[in-house]
């Protein structure tokens, strides 16, 4: 059978395709006895088929496929089978690892000869010499870098974000070929050794991170590399000024020598930057325009440094900018109206200064065209309202214009702010209400208004901010009740409404909280009994409802509350008063910022100053996480409980002014942590053992009449144990007893009388000594009599007025100085008058007293009578509470 074949007209054969031993061109570098499969193209006669054209076509497009295929293939095998690592640095790595801790066993592939199997290694491919080494953020550690000086053709040394330790070795002097040198984010230590001047072609000088390096600024490094491109020494603790060479090294395009310790005027760069950032130094002088850099410089932070004068319009030359960072510095004068912005700008903070002035109405071009992601201005002196075209920026995530003394509503049309994730303006002197736009602000998860003063009701449809987790409303004028709907908030971390004028019964809806960490509705107008479910937040650390009208019991139970209450948590405080939220925002180039936060408060319950009576439950005792625990100013009764031990972490206990009564539990003294206590103002009864080292507590224990201080172990048990002139838990000196921390004896006939004074009193008591003290002296000046008299009333007076018993919570409780606890109308100081004689200053002032006190007998004691009628008057201030 032929094996010719026929074809069309017009049609011509193919031409052959052939394959012989002798002539495999294509293929001649390849020894067929190494690769068999190359034998069936040799064979020793030439085969000729003769096709049609569209099938040799395909046939062609078939083999050259393969072909290709199997050549990529078998140059890969040639490479790997030939490049083996060089046998001395073989053994320089092998050494490098035995020295290093690799609890991660990232070099546990360091093995055998082939070098593309070491993890982080790279040979030259045809002697095998190492010339790479990329072990970053590997989780080494170890004091084994000079191992790696003999590695003479090393041109790559990434080693950053391990625990590596010593000193940068001398010996990198030798690695001349070295490009790239990142040793950043280790624990390496000392000075930078001036061998490393002789490495003329790095191109790459990584050391941030390790606070350990550092030494003054060696001014070899501005000239030893004209290659030198990126310089990082971010971080470190370098000193003393830049070195000049820096400012005119041409190769230059990326600085980062922040947070050290440079100083210095700064200097303007001669190159054109792409980076600069030297932020966190002392330097100082006034702020270059750097010209030279006008159309590269892309991010600019020159924060927390000691910058002065104001912002030159210079600056917004900078047409390539994206981030500009000039916070924390002594910047002045106002922001000019030409300092305009290119639209490239995603990140301005200017905040942490001395700017003053009225904000401009267009920091960038063209607003509703700009890209800008951050604003920050807070913390300067600036004045006048916020600018309508603020919220023009659609793209903004972020804007903080806190601490200034902005005034005007917040502008209606902050609602176009559709991006925006963090608005803070607060601690300002806005007013009016809370615009209901905000609610078109959908993704916010940051709202602080508070220390302004903003009026009107909290509107139900702020329910549309869903991914709300911090709502800080505080000090404003704002009323009403919690509207149900704001209860969508589910998200909530963080509530702060104390300080308003909110009031109304607690709604269970709230109880949609479920993340609610922080709750704070302090000195508003809530009444009714405290909710059962106000302990059942899951994830619940700080609770203040004090100075409201919360009436009833204490709810007991188990608390379902967080494992901070539970004592398992670690973090720090800064106070139950206030919660302190830092914010940071991190951009890393993207159109898209990073906030982060960390809750910062006292695990603590703070129930003071409200109406609530029955006993202390022994729920709230078993809180074996609380910090702080406040129950003060109620009327609750009843003993202490007896297991307060269980509290170990209690820094701060204050059951003061209630009505408990019993003996002061032995188990106090177990709290180890406790450096505040206060169980003034009941009708505790026995005695306190000095012995437990409760007398370190000033004025802890006064105003419990049946209490005594058991001196020497022998107990007490009368009235007459209590020496003249001791009061429990004080401490201080000064004449016949008269000066004291947390009490006051003042001599009144045969009888004591007690005042018991806050430390914001001190101007005031300062005042008495004195008039006693001047008593004597002036009835021996003629000129001085009407004043000795004068002084000798203002004890009469108190003595009428308290009829030997005390007067307590005497407190500051407004922004005017107070004289004994009293507003300076109040009589007393009318007494200094030269026209009031001393009958006209003791009825005037007793009236004054009458008038602003609440009279309120003792429960711990009968009544006795007097001028007054009662045996003690305790003064509170109409609205304090």
């Amino acid at each position: 059978m032929a094996n010719n074949l026929t074809f069309p007209s017009g049609m011509s054969a193919p031409k052959r395709a052939s394959f012989s031993s002798s002539s495999p061109a294509a293929l001649s570098f390849f020894p067929s006895s190494s690769f068999p499969i190359l034998r069936s193209f040799h064979s020793p006669q030439t085969h000729s088929y003769p096709l049609p054209a569209p099938a040799m076509a395909s046939l062609d497009r078939k083999f050259v496929s393969f072909l290709l295929l199997l050549l990529t293939s078998l140059v890969a095998a040639a490479a790997e089978a030939g490049l083996g690592i060089d046998a001395g640095d073989r053994d320089a790595l092998l050494r490098f690892r035995s020295q290093l801790n690799d609890p991660r066993l990232s070099l546990a592939s360091w093995n055998g000869s082939n070098c593309t199997t070491w993890a982080g290694i790279s040979c030259e491919n045809r002697t095998g010499r190492v010339v790479g080494i990329d072990l970053g953020d590997s989780g080494l550690s170890g004091a084994a870098l000079p191992l790696l000086c003999n590695l003479s053709l090393l041109e790559t040394l990434v080693l950053s974000g391990n625990d590596f330790s010593g000193p940068i070795p001398h010996c990198f002097g030798r690695l001349q070929a070295l490009r790239t040198l990142d040793l950043g984010r280790n624990k390496l230590q000392g000075s930078l050794p001036p061998e490393m001047a002789g490495l003329w072609r790095l191109e790459e000088l990584v050391l941030a991170g390790n606070p350990g390096v550092g030494g003054l600024f060696p001014e070899w490094i501005g000239t030893f590399s004209y290659r030198l491109n990126r310089l990082d020494l971010g971080s470190t603790s370098v000193q003393g000024e830049i070195p000049e060479g820096l400012f005119h090294l041409s190769s230059l395009k990326f600085l980062d020598l922040s947070g050290n310790c440079l100083v210095g005027d700064l200097k303007d760069f001669e190159q054109p930057l792409v980076l600069l950032n030297l932020a966190q130094n002392q330097l100082s002088g006034t702020l270059p325009c750097f010209s030279a850099s006008a159309g590269s410089l892309s991010v600019l932070n020159l924060a927390g440094n000691a910058l002065v004068g104001g912002i030159p319009t210079c600056i917004s030359s900078l047409r390539a900018l994206t981030e500009l960072n000039l916070s924390s510095n002594g910047l002045q004068y106002r922001i000019s109206p030409r300092l305009i912005f290119s639209d490239k700008l995603l990140v301005l903070d200017l905040s942490s200064n001395e700017l003053s002035g009225p904000i401009p109405g267009s920091l960038v071009e063209e607003p509703e065209r700009a890209e800008l992601l951050l604003l920050n201005l807070s913390s300067n002196q600036l004045s006048g309202e916020i600018p309508a075209e603020m919220t023009e920026l659609r793209s903004l995530q972020g804007l903080f214009l806190s601490q200034n003394q902005l005034t005007g509503e917040i502008p209606v049309a902050i609602g176009n702010l559709t991006y925006l994730q963090s608005l803070d303006l607060s601690y300002n002197l806005l007013s009016g209400p809370i615009p209901v736009s905000l609610a078109g602000c959908f993704q916010l998860w940051q709202l602080k208004l508070d220390h302004n003063n903003l009026s009107g009701a909290l509107h139900p449809e702020l329910d549309a901010l869903d991914s709300l987790r911090i709502l800080d409303l505080a000090g404003n004028r704002i009323s009403g009740e919690i509207p149900l709907p704001l209860a969508g908030c589910k998200s909530l971390e963080v509530v702060d409404l104390s300080s308003n004028e909110l009031g109304g019964e607690l709604s269970g809806a709230i109880l949609k909280w479920q993340n609610l960490r922080f709750l704070s509705l302090a000195r508003n107008h809530f009444s009714g009994d405290l909710p059962n479910w106000m302990f059942s937040f899951q994830y619940l650390r700080s609770l203040n409802l004090s100075g409201n009208h919360f009436s009833g019991f204490i709810p007991d139970g188990d608390f379902n509350v967080s494992d901070e209450f539970n004592g398992n948590s670690n973090e720090p405080y800064d106070g139950f008063s206030m919660v302190l939220v830092p914010v940071s925002v991190n951009f890393a180039g993207s159109r898209q910022l990073e906030f982060n936060y960390k809750l910062h408060s006292q695990v603590g319950i703070d129930l003071s100053n409200n109406a609530l009576r029955g006993e202390i439950p022994e729920g709230l005792i078993g809180l074996r996480g609380l910090e702080y625990l406040n129950l003060s100013y109620n009327d609750l009764t009843g003993r202490i409980p007896g297991n307060l031990e269980k509290m170990g972490k209690l820094k701060r206990l204050d059951l003061s002014h209630n009505s408990l009564s019993g003996e002061v539990p032995a188990s106090i003294s177990g709290l180890r942590e406790l450096e505040a206590l206060n169980l003034s103002y009941n009708c505790l009864s026995g005695p306190v053992p000095t012995r437990e080292g409760l007398q370190r507590f000033p004025g802890a224990f006064a105003g419990n009449p049946a209490l005594c201080m058991e001196f020497s172990g022998k107990g007490c048990d009368t009235e007459a144990s209590l020496p003249a002139g001791k009061v429990i838990g004080a401490s201080g000196g000064g004449d016949d007893g008269w000066m004291s921390v947390g009490a006051f004896w003042i001599s009144a006939s045969s009888r004591w009388l007690e005042l018991f004074i806050t430390t914001h009193c001190a101007q005031s008591l300062a005042a008495a000594l004195w008039c006693r003290r001047r008593r004597g002296d002036l009835k021996k000046k003629k000129k001085g009599h009407h004043a000795s008299r004068r002084c000798a009333t203002l004890v009469d007076v108190l003595r009428d007025v308290v009829v030997d018993g005390p007067i307590s919570y005497l407190r500051e409780v407004s922004d005017r100085p107070l004289f004994f606890g009293l507003p300076k109308d109040s009589g007393f100081t009318s007494c200094f008058s030269p026209s009031m004689t001393a009958r006209r200053c003791r009825k005037h002032a007793l009236n004054k007293v009458l008038a602003v006190a609440a009279p309120a007998r003792s429960p711990c004691s009968p009544s006795i009578t007097g001028s007054v009628g009662n045996p003690f008057l305790l003064i509170r201030r109409i609205g304090f509470f």
